[in-house]
């Protein structure tokens, strides 16, 4: 059964997200600040959280921050009733695998809930457990990428596109498509797509002559190529 941990300091949220989460017979915790999150996660891993980024113990980029570097494969929702680019962009960058402002509707959350936990079945979204293209080995039960001889942790956003690209290279993917493919529902954006984009180019091309490309297609999408070309 998955384990899904509601962290906001807001009880009214909390109880809400709860009830609605509750009836598709998950396992629900709830945490009231970013420490006690922690805390909660150290003693037992979760399949996915529910974390407001913007709480009164300081936020969430915290919280995030702790589980990328001890629980890479913990999926996460970030929740903020802040608008800004800004703020999207740092939970993104931190590793957060999709993002809702407030107020949110708890349906959306809900179906957003069941896409990335389907994501993340072994059975549904992998075929291997390595994929290698030239240089490029991708290690998906580890969340790792190896580009000749660097090492980069993945977070599981960034596995499942990589998965993608690498099953598919030479070909050219609409954004829309990706973003199905990755994230399950059709509340796509761009956004969210050109910051994970940006990660995983850097990646691509930290090597010395490095070989891997990732081509933006103008007004398209993206086509990705092993060899550079």
């Amino acid at each position: 059964m998955d384990r899904i941990l509601i962290v906001d300091d807001e009880p009214d949220i909390r109880k809400l997200i709860r009830l609605h989460l509750e009836r598709m017979g998950w396992d629900i915790a709830e945490a009231e600040s970013g420490r006690k999150a922690i805390v909660q996660v150290r003693d037992r891993p979760v399949s996915l959280i529910v974390l407001d980024i913007m709480m009164d113990d300081g936020n969430g980029f915290e919280v995030l921050r702790y589980l990328r570097e001890h629980r890479p494969e913990t999926l996460v929702i970030a929740l903020s009733a802040r608008r800004e680019l800004e703020d999207k962009i740092d939970a993104l960058g931190l590793g957060a695998d999709d993002y809702m402002t407030k107020p949110f509707s708890p349906i959306e959350l809900l179906m957003r809930i069941q896409a990335h936990l389907r994501r993340s079945q072994p059975e549904l979204s992998r075929l291997t457990d390595v994929i290698q293209l030239n240089k490029l080995v991708l290690d998906i039960d580890n969340y790792v990428l190896f580009n000749d001889k660097q090492r980069h942790g993945l977070t599981p956003v960034e596995c499942q596109l990589l998965q993608v690209f690498m099953r598919n290279p030479d070909r050219i993917l609409t954004k829309r498509e990706i973003y199905k493919q990755v994230w399950h529902h059709e509340n796509y954006d761009d956004n969210n797509l050109s910051v994970f984009i940006s990660r995983i180019r850097k990646m691509l091309e930290s090597a010395p002559g490095a070989q891997a490309r990732l081509q933006t297609i103008r007004g398209i999408g993206y086509r990705f190529s092993g060899d550079g070309r």
